[in-house]
């Protein structure tokens, strides 16, 4: 069925103009005869609708997500089949996808794109509370309302569309730019791949390019595999940074819990409230400044203020060019840096959207003025609770000093070798190095993914241990010979001592397996020959008996034998091997 203006589908809904085209459809505006409301109507193409097994399951996904109750996922009210072709009916979303939005704004401050993901995370978190997973998070996917409110689409169908063969060369499903790892190597999609995702659209919205690029879509998923994401400009704060950096990790399990603990962590960041944040996320520590004090703090609710108002979030409301970046390998050229000084501003005013102002106030691709009345008030609340606080600076204080007592005692004995009264005054000659030591950070040590793939194992292992490195090798399976190595989780700039899991062929599957046994059969007839090893010298049969399969039985079947002809027989015999023709 082509899809025209002014057919009616099931005799109730009829199409007035088309919204969009995507890859696996069209969606129109419809007007709902019967209660007299418009609706979005996505009419799915012949390809998928065909197959009548496609059909089933499709319906199915439709009805789960119908269950699904949450401001932050677009309604599913109906579902049809005509002319062979099926048909959601869906709320009509009013204001652009977040791609629209992206495509005109280029970037949107930190606080704005904290907002949208914390409203994504919450319904993602509704979803997979249903055993839901989207597959498919990307900006396309994201309605943004005139009032500034997030509305995820198409769940559902990114669940199934990777269960449709397809037949024309060159279409690949997904979309590449925004894969999690374990989807771009054909692994089980969960929750933390929605995660990862929405990871990719925030550094999108912060920088105004994703993260990772190539000339074709195996290019970017084997760069979302191997490749680590280009460090976020130093004039984005640190703690949103980190937060983009944790939903961005290789291993499911280094990312977000979930996407409830991800909202949390995004709505403290907009509070400024770091200790919080890291409380839900524990992966933003490594990229924090002081992680291991942070999350110290952060377990400790009356000393939690201190990191809180200790971490700068100047520019939280601006946006911030691309051109900091600009030379990063796998990013994209974006020319945000042409945009006027009071342009990015005025888009950075757009972002900070929250509970006190007005919600008419805010249209897409409009800008709010900064020194609108209440546009600032929440950080000037903040900064009031930073000048009515007399414990800001104590408390700094002390956790420095106990930065540098704890910093002396592990480096004293390494400075002086451990000797007796020296080592006593180690804390204190080696305490004022720890502020240089600590801020020329990390070593790192540069790995090309070039220079071990397709190698053994074992070689790569000792290669990567002997840069420092932590090596977690994991099996897959694979037509490649066994123990070549097939991918690494880390590449480029790493810092020593990151855990690097290291992928290898378990090799083709074995074959013949069933001939093995058949070949042992006639070996049961060799007892009568061994008969006498285990008379003559019994303590010698035990060490014989390994090599040969068929000394078990022995003990059952030498009873029967006749005592008086066997060791006649056998005594010129010292092989046992050469009496096994004539047993037969």
């Amino acid at each position: 069925m082509r899809p025209t203006s002014g057919i009616t589908l099931g005799g109730r809904y009829q199409l007035t103009e088309r919204i969009a085209i995507g890859g696996m459809g069209e969606v129109w505006k419809a007007k709902d005869k019967i209660l007299g409301r418009l609706t979005a109507v996505k009419i799915l193409k012949e390809e998928y609708t065909g197959d009548a097994n496609f059909l089933r399951r499709f319906r199915a996904e439709a009805q789960h997500t119908a269950l699904l109750n949450h401001p932050g996922v677009a309604n599913v009210f109906d579902y049809g089949e005509e002319d062979g072709s099926g048909y959601l009916v869906m709320e009509l979303v009013p204001g652009p996808p977040l791609s629209a939005i992206l495509d005109k704004e280029k970037v949107l401050s930190p606080d704005r794109t904290l907002n949208i993901i914390a409203q994504t995370a919450r319904a993602l978190s509704a979803a997979h509370a249903q055993g839901l997973v989207h597959r498919d998070v990307k900006p396309g996917n994201l309605l943004i309302t005139p009032h500034g409110r997030v509305k995820v689409t198409d769940f559902g169908i990114a669940r199934l569309a990777d269960q449709v063969p397809l037949t024309a060369t060159g279409q690949v499903m997904g979309t590449a730019q925004y894969l999690a790892p374990e989807q771009a190597t054909g692994q089980q999609a969960t929750g933390s791949s929605d995660i990862y995702s929405l990871g990719v659209i925030g550094y999108e919205s912060l920088v105004g390019h994703r993260p990772f690029s190539g000339e074709s879509q195996i290019a970017i998923a084997l760069a979302q595999v191997n490749d680590p994401p280009p460090p976020l400009p130093d004039t984005i704060p640190e703690p949103v940074r980190a937060l983009i950096m944790s939903m961005l990790a290789k291993e499911a399990h280094e990312r977000p819990a979930n996407a409830t603990a991800l909202a949390e962590a995004a709505e403290s960041l907009r509070q400024q409230d770091t200790a919080a944040a890291a409380a839900a996320v524990p992966g933003m520590i490594p990229f924090l400044t002081g992680g291991a004090a942070a999350a110290a703090l952060a377990a400790q609710g009356a000393q939690t203020q201190a990191i809180t108002q200790a971490v700068d979030y100047s520019g939280m409301s601006e946006t911030h060019a691309t051109e900091v970046i600009s030379g990063a390998s796998g990013s994209e050229g974006t020319g945000t840096s042409a945009l006027p000084v009071t342009e990015a501003a005025g888009a950075g005013a757009a972002g900070a959207i929250s509970a006190t102002e007005d919600p008419d106030a805010y249209r897409a691709g409009d800008s709010l003025d900064p020194d609108a009345e209440g546009y600032n008030d929440q950080l000037d609340r903040t900064a009031g609770r930073k000048k009515r606080s007399p414990w800001t600076w104590p408390m700094i204080g002390l956790l420095a000093l106990i930065v540098f007592v704890i910093l002396g005692i592990w480096l004293g004995p390494q400075l002086t070798g451990g000797g007796g009264e020296e080592s006593s005054s180690a804390p204190v000659t080696s305490a004022p190095e720890s502020p240089s030591s600590s801020s020329s950070g990390p070593e790192t040590v540069s790995i090309s993914s070039d220079d071990y793939i397709g190698s053994d194992i074992t070689t790569v292992e000792a290669a990567l241990r002997d840069l420092g490195m932590n090596v977690t090798s994991q099996e897959v399976p694979s037509e490649e010979r066994q123990g070549m190595v097939l991918t690494l989780s880390h590449t480029g700039d790493v810092p020593v001592g990151t855990r690097i899991t290291v992928r290898y062929s378990a090799g083709p599957p074995p074959e013949p397996t069933t001939q093995a046994p058949s070949t042992q059969v006639p070996t049961t007839q060799a007892p009568t020959t061994q008969a006498p090893t285990t008379r003559t010298p019994p303590q010698e049969t035990a060490t014989q008996a390994p090599p040969d399969e068929t000394t078990p039985q022995e003990p059952t079947e030498e009873p029967t034998q006749e005592p008086t002809e066997d060791p006649t027989t056998q005594e010129p015999t010292p092989n046992p091997t050469v009496t096994d023709e004539p047993a037969p």
